[in-house]
């Protein structure tokens, strides 16, 4: 093995690292799991509160909740207060509870 390390170091370093990131990812395989479902769940909150708490406008508050992974669907039903954002396979809703209460997402 030592005798490989010293003939091909470049190739050696990038398996050390490339093991060292395969135990990082195992080790934190809980909140990555987690991750897609936090992406749609923050966006349709925070465009909740933008839109129907603070009563903003829509382009506004698109633009308040953008983020660098985009949302592939995005449903806004002002009637009944609530939205509804799919992204990384994942969805998600808000709702607008009330004036005290604000809006909460939707189990």
């Amino acid at each position: 093995m030592s005798r490989f390390i010293r003939r091909r170091p470049v190739i050696s370093l990038l398996l050390m690292l490339l093991l060292a990131l395969l135990g990082w990812v195992w080790h934190e395989r809980v909140a990555l799991w987690a991750f897609p479902d936090i992406i749609s769940a923050y966006t349709a909150k925070e465009y909740c509160s933008c839109r129907y708490v603070m009563g903003n406008d829509v382009e506004y508050c698109h633009s308040y909740v953008k983020q660098w992974l985009p949302a592939s669907g995005f449903t806004d039903d002002p009637a009944g207060k609530r939205v509804m954002v799919s992204g990384m396979g994942r969805s998600n809703s808000a709702v607008w509870m009330g004036e005290r209460q604000g809006c909460r997402l939707e189990p």
